[in-house]
């Protein structure tokens, strides 16, 4: 979606306005293979989409929103219904950066046609540019006719949440010989398929750097290697907003404890009768 997007701040909260203009695309993704890496991050909501968008190429709409907003126990409850809730408000908060919605655990698997009914519902209810899908080599049947049909996939190999159940947890994968063979093969799959990106999630180091050499899409790591063509985190995670976080987020900040102390003050402020103060009220002028 290249289109520009101004905030109407006479009904929002949310200021200031960002400067209009063009919102990167698809294939100025796809060009930065090799070149500047690609900085990735989720955004749930139109405000962190708002602060994190003139800092990022990418906003990953991702089904991890189902941990972080909903307090699931995994992503598999997750529905079609809240990627394009959240989907949409994503979209609404930026203007910048190419919107990426995941869909959701149980929405495509079943046949291209599902996937295609699932995407283009996605599509047509958010204004994001594409969608993103986990799975290997059994995946690329639909990669294709999606891609085919004018929506752009972003595949997703390696550690794949929407499989903990069959992976046997969230450890990294590749460990074994046949371990990445096997996650490599899937990566050239999806990627020959027609995938404009990859993210390539929990493997060992190597393995992701084989990857990145064996495709032509942009591989955006998580977990992975440094030499990625990108790399993607949680924003709550990277912004320590959670005590548990995977080995591989680094934390840039401390926002719990921020904001702890903050409410902190606040608390005391109300039990000490202090807030409301004089600038806070309203009194007839004298």
């Amino acid at each position: 979606m290249s289109t520009t997007f101004t905030l109407d701040t006479a009904t929002s909260r949310a200021n200031p306005t960002p400067a209009p203009m063009k919102r990167l695309t698809v294939p100025a993704i796809q060009r930065r293979k090799g070149g500047e890496p690609i900085v990735m991050l989720t955004a749930y909501t139109a405000r962190m989409a708002q602060l994190l968008d003139p800092h990022c190429d990418m906003l990953l709409v991702g089904d991890s929103l189902g941990q972080v907003i909903y307090g699931l126990p995994s992503t598999l409850a997750v529905t079609l219904d809240m990627m394009c809730a959240h989907g949409a408000a994503v979209v609404r908060g930026s203007y910048h950066a190419v919107v990426v919605i995941d869909m959701p655990f149980g929405s495509y698997e079943a046949s291209p046609e599902q996937a295609f009914a699932s995407a283009s519902r996605i599509m047509a209810e958010t204004g994001a540019a594409a969608v993103k899908l986990e799975g290997g080599a059994a995946m690329a049947p639909t990669v294709a006719f999606l891609s085919q049909r004018g929506i752009p996939v972003c595949g997703h190999v390696g550690l794949t949440p929407q499989a903990v159940n069959a992976l046997g947890g969230y450890g990294a994968r590749g460990r074994s010989d046949a371990e990445a063979a096997k996650i490599l093969s899937d990566a050239k799959a999806v990627a020959g398929a027609g995938a404009f990106a990859l993210v390539v999630e929990g493997v060992m180091e190597s393995l992701a750097n084989d990857i990145v050499a064996a495709v032509a899409c942009p591989v955006i790591g998580i977990g992975a290697s440094a030499g990625c063509d990108g790399q993607v985190l949680v924003t709550e995670d990277m912004l320590g907003l959670f005590e548990r976080t995977p080995r591989f987020v680094k934390t840039y900040d401390d926002i719990a404890g921020r904001i702890s102390a903050a409410v902190t003050t606040y608390a005391d402020e109300v039990r000490a009768r202090s807030f409301p103060g004089d600038a806070q009220l309203y009194r007839p002028k004298s």
